[in-house]
C-alpha cells in the first residue's frame, strides 16, 4: 500500500489559522515534546515552534533576548526580511512559503517563526543531536594511527572526513529518504576523481526509494541501492573508521554516510576490498605484507579447514603418509558431519550470547562455554577433541577477517561445504568449491566485477593486494572505479 503524503499548503497572513493548522498536525498539546511560545513582537503576534530535546536552548534564548528589546518603530514594515536579516543574530537562517516544509525542517530539530501578517516563515537551524564522543571502533582497532570513529550524528561524521581531506573538490550531496522518517543521506565524492555515471547511479538509486522510513538506516539504504538478492557475500563495504572512508575518497570511491548510522558505505567494492585491513597500512610494508599473508591464511583456514578435514577422515585412503595423524583417535557417539554442524551452530549461539551479555557477565559465559561446552562435551562423548580443535582454529580465522559480513558470508560457505563432503565426498568438495566461485565470478557490485583484479585478470591492480606496496610506489588510483583523474602522485 502506498505511502500518504502530506498536501502543500502555504504559509497564511492569519496567524491564527496558521496556529490552527500547524497544532493540529503537529499534535502540539499532545506530543511533550513539541512546544510552541508565543509572544508579541511590534504589536503583532509570533509563533515559535521548537522539537524539546533537539533545540539549542541557549541559541533560543539569546534570540529572544535580542527580540523583546526591538521596539516598535524597528519591527515596522517587512518584519521577515528585518528579522532575516538584520535582527536574529544567527548566521543560519532560511525562509519558506508552505507549512508542508515549514514543519519538515521542524521535526529535524529546527526552531521556527511564523509572524502575523506575513506569508513567509524564519527557521532557525539551532538542533543539537544527541551524540557520542568518536571513539575508536571495536571492529576496526588499530595499534599505531587514528583512535577516532564515527558516530550516529551526521554533521560531525562528515567534520571528521573533511578534517583529513581540506579539499574544496570534496562534495558532500545530501537528500532525505523516507516518507515519515526524512533520514538525512549525504553522497561523498570528489569531484573531479569519481566516476560521474557511479555518482549518478547512486544518486538515482536514492532518490528512487519509495518508504516510509529508514530507521535501520545504512543497512536499508544498501538493500535498495544494491537490490533484491540471495548473496551472502557482501557487495558494499562499511568502515566506522574516517581515515580508511578518506582514502577510499581519495581512490575515487563513492561514500553513502546515513544519519543515525556511524558506518560509512564504501562503493563500489571487490572481494578483496574486505579482506584488507587498516594496521596493514599502519606499519612498515614489510610488516605489513605479514600481517596481511596471516590474514589470508587464517581466511583461509576458515573456509577449507573443516571440509578437508573432514574429507581425509572420512575416506582415509587420500591421508598421505606423513599425515596419518590427523585422523580421529577418539570418535564422538554421533557422526562427525553432525559434530560439526552442531558445533557450527553452537558457535553463533555463544556469539549472539556474547552480543546480549553485558560486559560484566561476558567473562563468565567464556568459561561456561570452555568448559561445559567444551570439555564435558568431550568426556560425555558428544564430540571428538579433534573437532573441538578444528572448530578452535576456524573460529580464530572467522574473527581474523576484517569485514564481518565477509565473515559470517564465509561461515555460510564453510557449513555448505561441509554438507557437501559429507554427503558427496570428494566430488562433493569440488562441485561445491566450483559453484561458489562461479557464485564469485557471476556477482557484480554496481556493474563492478566481485573478484576484480583476479577475475578478470589485472597484474598491476592484484600485485598491491597480495604484497603491500609502499604508498610513494602506488601512483595510480585502482582502475575498477573508472576514476576521472587516474594517477594519484
Amino acid at each position: 500500500m502506498p505511502t500518504t503524503t502530506r498536501p502543500k499548503q502555504l504559509i497564511s497572513a492569519s496567524v491564527e489559522e496558521n496556529k490552527a493548522y500547524l497544532n493540529k498536525a503537529l499534535g502540539v498539546g499532545k506530543s511533550f515534546d513539541l512546544g510552541l511560545h508565543e509572544f508579541v513582537l511590534g504589536g503583532r503576534d509570533v509563533l515559535l515552534y521548537y522539537i524539546n530535546g533537539l533545540a539549542d536552548s541557549i541559541i533560543i534564548t539569546q534570540v529572544l533576548k535580542d527580540l523583546n528589546n526591538l521596539t516598535a518603530g524597528e519591527v515596522s514594515g517587512d518584519l521577515v526580511k528585518k528579522l532575516y536579516e538584520t535582527y536574529i543574530p544567527y548566521f543560519q537562517l532560511s525562509e519558506v512559503e508552505t507549512t508542508d516544509e515549514f514543519m519538515d525542517k521542524l521535526l529535524i530539530g529546527q526552531v521556527g517563526l511564523i509572524i502575523d501578517g506575513e506569508e513567509h516563515g524564519i527557521l532557525i537551524d539551532a538542533k543539537i543531536y544527541p551524540t557520542r564522543a568518536p571513539l575508536e571502533p571495536d571492529t576496526e582497532r588499530v595499534v599505531r594511527g587514528a583512535h577516532d570513529g564515527f558516530t550516529e550524528t551526521l554533521v560531525m561524521n562528515t567534520a571528521l572526513t573533511r578534517r583529513r581531506i581540506r579539499d574544496e573538490r570534496l562534495r558532500f550531496e545530501i537528500l532525505q529518504v523516507g516518507e515519515r522518517s526524512k533520514t538525512d543521506v549525504a553522497i561523498a565524492y570528489l569531484h573531479d576523481v569519481a566516476n560521474v555515471d557511479l555518482v549518478d547511479t547512486i544518486k538515482q538509486r536514492l532518490q528512487d526509494i519509495k518508504i516510509d522510513g529508514i530507521p535501520m538506516a545504512e543497512k536499508t539504504v544498501e538493500e535498495f541501492i544494491i537490490g533484491k538478492t540471495w548473496n551472502p557475500f557482501p557487495l558494499v563495504r562499511y568502515t566506522e573508521r574516517p581515515d580508511v572512508a578518506a582514502i577510499h575518497l581519495l581512490e575515487g570511491h563513492v561514500l553513502v554516510y546515513v544519519d543515525t548510522s556511524p558506518s560509512v558505505m564504501i562503493t563500489p567494492t571487490t572481494y578483496f576490498h574486505h579482506v584488507q585491513h587498516a594496521e596493514e597500512y599502519r606499519q612498515r610494508p614489510a610488516v605489513g605484507a605479514y600481517l596481511r599473508w596471516i590474514r589470508f591464511m587464517g581466511i583461509f583456514a576458515s573456509l577449507f579447514l573443516l571440509p578437508v578435514w573432514l574429507l581425509l577422515v572420512l575416506h582415509p585412503e587420500y591421508i598421505p603418509p606423513a599425515l596419518d595423524f590427523i585422523g580421529v583417535q577418539t570418535k564422538g557417539k554421533i557422526p562427525l558431519l553432525v559434530q560439526f554442524l552442531i558445533a557450527e551452530i553452537g558457535l553463533d549461539l555463544m556469539r549472539m550470547a556474547a552480543i546480549h551479555t553485558p560486559s560484566p557477565l561476558t567473562t563468565a559465559m567464556g568459561l561456561i562455554a570452555a568448559i561445559l561446552v567444551g570439555e564435558v562435551a568431550i568426556k560425555v562423548g558428544l564430540f571428538s577433541p579433534e573437532v573441538i580443535l578444528y572448530i578452535a582454529i576456524s573460529a580464530i580465522g572467522t574473527y581474523a577477517t576484517p569485514s564481518y559480513e565477509l565473515a559470517l558470508a564465509n561461515r555460510l560457505v564453510r557449513m555448505f561445504l561441509l554438507l557437501m563432503v559429507g554427503f558427496f565426498g570428494l566430488p562433493g568438495l569440488m562441485i561445491g568449491i566450483s559453484l561458489v566461485l562461479v557464485l564469485l565470478v557471476l556477482t557484480r557490485s554496481l556493474n563492478t566485477p566481485y573478484l576484480w583484479p583476479l577475475i578478470p585478470f589485472n597484474y598491476n591492480a592484484i600485485k598491491p593486494i597480495f604484497i603491500r606496496t609502499a604508498v610513494p610506489g602506488m601512483h595510480k588510483r585502482p582502475s575498477i572505479v573508472k576514476s576521472q583523474n587516474p594517477y594519484r602522485q
